[in-house]
């Protein structure tokens, strides 16, 4: 090869050299009027740049082939290098080199490129690339899991989801920090937002990070509900239980003749004893036992649930059905508190559907997610949770129940916290489901 790039670079300089020696003599003939020899002497140099021009332009020729080609991303054809002229395999052989850098080149970016997407998605925040009109470069997997969107394209497609969402992240400036907070299937997400500028091929953009904070506020929430409850049962206990243990001593001492004395006693005995039943029910809720993990089968689990709830259905209108994929699944949790909270949740889905509502349907389905989550849901056909009531569903002592005492999804919430996990309460309108879901990560 190297013998053939010396033998174009020589044929190149003797025909360039051929040239200037040929317009030097064709001047000298000019000067001594020898016309004959000039006009010979003007055709072979005429003669001899033509052939140049015409290697220059099949050269110029392929050159924008290759450029057009590379410009459609085809790095597959090549120039010929076999049985073609020494000047040819020197251009062509040097063309083949350039496109299989270039093709090096864009494999490589290719690869830094999925690397880098990969590790975006791989991040548990939202990460949103935005210009000024709205349009959307680019978004991973989190940010389309917060938002509930499959694709994101443009900020015009959050007006579906909320108003207030979509003129956030249409008009956040740099370095900026918003939170908002808004209904969905999932229940009411609260979401906080990051704002950070750079360019992007010369368009300015905006970075967003997003961060699901809904865990963040319920666990100070929970926090402060707990402390709240323990100063509370405290207060209530040291002054009730003095009342009732006074009372109780009285009782024994008073004749059966003061009669209504003895039944103002009791009276006050039963109430106070009453009062201390509450806050124990109440107590309940701070002082769960720490959880004892350990790894048990879903499916069996689910029947077990399923057998003890329906001997407590009050009627042949509903039914539960078991879906676990797959068969085999295990969580790692503590087995006992996991029983409670299922069983709260059938319980309160049993008496969401009632007795009146025809095709009652209760579903246990449990499955594990691209990151191996387990997950658990509970979900009924009973009449829809109002959206104004779904965010204080979880608060302690909140209730629409006329005889309910607001503990029991509260306390689920707290084993479920407990536990390393998390329960959300989902409402599907175009399906008409209410679904709790226990989450073990």
């Amino acid at each position: 090869m190297k013998k053939k790039m010396i033998s174009g670079r020589f044929k190149i300089i003797i025909s360039l050299t051929g040239g200037v020696i040929l317009t030097i003599g064709i001047t000298l003939l000019a000067v001594y009027h020898l016309w004959s020899f000039f006009i010979a002497c003007l055709f072979l140099e005429g003669y001899l740049f033509r052939n140049i021009y015409i290697q220059y332009r099949r050269n110029i020729k392929k050159i924008a082939f290759m450029f057009d080609a590379i410009d459609n991303s085809d790095y597959s054809f090549k120039y010929a290098t076999e049985n073609i002229s020494k000047d040819d395999y020197l251009v062509n052989e040097s063309l083949n080199r350039i496109t299989q850098i270039l093709w090096q080149a864009r494999n490589e970016a290719q690869q830094r490129e999925k690397y880098y997407e990969l590790i975006i998605n791989s991040v548990d925040t939202g990460i949103i690339v935005v210009d000024a009109k709205g349009n959307i470069y680019q978004t991973n997997h989190e940010a389309l899991h917060l938002l509930g969107l499959s694709i994101f394209t443009h900020t015009a497609q959050l007006l579906r989801i909320d108003k207030g969402l979509k003129n956030i992240i249409q008009n956040i400036k740099p370095g900026e920090k918003q939170q908002i907070s808004f209904p969905n299937e999932r229940g009411i997400t609260h979401l906080s937002i990051r704002a950070s500028a750079t360019q992007l091929k010369g368009i300015n953009v905006r970075i967003l990070a997003i961060n699901d904070i809904n865990s963040e506020l319920d666990e100070n929430e929970l926090d402060s509900w707990i402390k709240l409850t323990r100063v509370l049962t405290h207060e209530i206990m040291n002054a009730v239980t003095p009342i009732t243990s006074l009372t109780e001593t009285m009782l024994t001492k008073i004749g059966d003749k003061e009669n209504d004395i003895r039944n103002g006693l009791n009276v006050i005995y039963k109430t106070g004893n009453g009062l201390i039943d509450f806050v124990e029910n109440y107590r309940k809720f701070t002082h769960i036992p720490t959880p004892s993990p350990s790894l048990f089968y879903v499916k069996s689990f689910a029947l077990r649930m399923k057998e003890l709830m329906e001997c407590q259905i009050p009627s042949p209108n509903i039914s539960i059905t078991i879906d676990v994929e797959p068969n085999d699944l295990i969580v790692f949790a503590d087995e006992n508190l996991i029983t409670r909270v299922v069983l709260n949740l059938l319980k309160n889905a049993i008496q969401a559907i009632g007795a009146e509502q025809p095709n009652g349907m209760i579903w246990i389905r449990s499955y594990c997610d691209n990151k191996e989550s387990v997950f658990i849901d509970i979900s009924n056909n009973g009449p829809l949770i109002p959206i104004e009531e779904m965010e204080h569903i979880f608060v302690p002592f909140f209730t629409t129940k006329t005889d309910g005492s607001g503990i029991g999804l509260s306390l689920a919430k707290q084993i479920m916290r407990l536990s390393g996990g998390n329960i959300i309460l989902r409402s599907d309108t175009d399906k008409h489901l209410t679904t709790f879901s226990l989450m073990f990560p």
